[in-house]
């Protein structure tokens, strides 16, 4: 009976180990499952990383291969303005920015001295022909009786001399009178160029001396271009050759001139040689000062694929782009041409209506996914 309680005991002990091995196996392989369960749902919510883009289509536009270079606009020619006699300036009739045109009044000095000088020459050479008439007249009569014999020969002469002394103090009168007139003249200050009034340096009341400066003229019509050109771009420059340029003050118009000199010597410091163009100013909207940006064209115009320079990637001595293919990115490797303005050419390696990605290409890679904002 013992050994039946024992057996029936020990079944029973032998059941639980069992069942607590299954329930051990089974907690087990539940733990080792948790990683792959929790991984399988971390890959199902996480979507797929897309890099945000911008693009723009590449085209094909009318472009002509130039030199680009700067310069400065200046005054074809700039003169001081000076009074030729004393006195005190009654009138001034410009201010300074004003544009003038040639002969026209700048200013006036008080004339009323230089018209009374005026009007006693006038006087004088009115008194000095009274005074050769009368001395002639005698002359006349003289020289009747002299050939009649009837005065000396030393009293022809004297009327003679009379004549001659009578006729220079005429001719003086004359003169004196110019001179008046002149002086009379040069009261009023004319401009003797069309141009603009760069500088005045005197006002109403201030006395002058004669060679004083009174105003600084510029001409402005036409103007001059400076700029220069580097030595490897000389072939490329001839006199009469077209420049087109373009000033801060007016950026969307474009403005054209002739070469009209190149210097003899190349400068040996910056390895540059300094021109001039002569650019038409009619309308007076370019100013002596200005900064320009200049272009002079070197061959034909022609049709080119263009791209923004803000696509270009440098790397090493490579210039990549990234073209969106679909949602795709793919690189490429191009050879570039000139700029122009915010484009360049693209000689290799793009072709017309590519999407070239503009924004965010420093993000990209090969094959990365994209969302194309367009």
């Amino acid at each position: 009976m013992t050994l039946n309680k024992h057996i029936v005991s020990t079944v029973r002990n032998i059941s639980k180990f069992r069942k607590v091995r299954v329930l051990l196996l089974t907690g087990m392989i539940a733990l080792l499952s948790l990683p792959f369960l929790s991984c399988s749902r971390e890959k199902k919510a996480e979507p797929e990383k897309l890099v945000n883009v911008q693009v723009w289509e590449a085209r094909s536009e009318k472009i002509q291969p130039n030199l680009e270079t700067t310069g400065t606009l200046k005054a074809d020619e700039e003169v001081a303005v000076s009074t030729e006699v004393d006195g005190i300036i009654r009138k001034i009739h410009v201010e300074q920015g004003r544009v003038v045109s040639a002969g026209m009044l700048l200013a006036e000095i008080n004339e009323t001295d230089y018209k009374l000088d005026w009007k006693r020459s006038d006087a004088a050479l009115k008194q000095a022909q009274a005074s050769l008439a009368n001395v002639q007249a005698e002359y006349k009569r003289k020289d009747a009786l002299f050939k009649e014999e009837l005065i000396t020969k030393q009293q022809f002469d004297d009327i003679s001399t009379r004549v001659l002394l009578a006729e220079a103090d005429l001719e003086r009168a004359k003169a004196t009178l110019e001179t008046s007139k002149e002086r009379l003249s040069r009261t009023k200050i004319y401009s003797p160029l069309r141009g603009a009034v760069k500088e005045k340096r005197v006002s109403v009341g201030d006395y002058v001396r004669n060679s004083m400066p009174l105003f600084q003229i510029i001409k402005t019509d036409p103007l001059k271009l400076n700029f220069t050109v580097s030595e490897r771009d000389l072939a490329s420059l001839k006199i009469g050759q077209d420049v087109v340029f373009t000033v801060d003050a007016l950026a969307d118009r474009k403005f054209k001139g002739k070469v009209s000199l190149l210097y003899p010597n190349v400068e040996e410091r910056t390895r540059t040689l300094q021109a001039e163009a002569i650019v038409s100013n009619s309308n007076q909207v370019l100013k002596p000062g200005s900064f320009a940006r200049v272009f002079i064209y070197t061959q034909q115009p022609r049709e080119a694929v263009v791209a923004p320079i803000t696509a270009l990637l440098y790397d090493s001595g490579k210039i990549r782009i990234y073209v969106a293919e679909g949602n795709i990115a793919r690189e490429r490797i191009v050879k570039i041409g000139g700029k122009y303005g915010e484009y360049v050419e693209i000689v290799e390696g793009l072709k017309e209506k590519e999407q070239v990605v503009v924004v965010g290409q420093n993000n990209l890679s090969e094959g990365v996914k994209l969302n194309v904002a367009r």
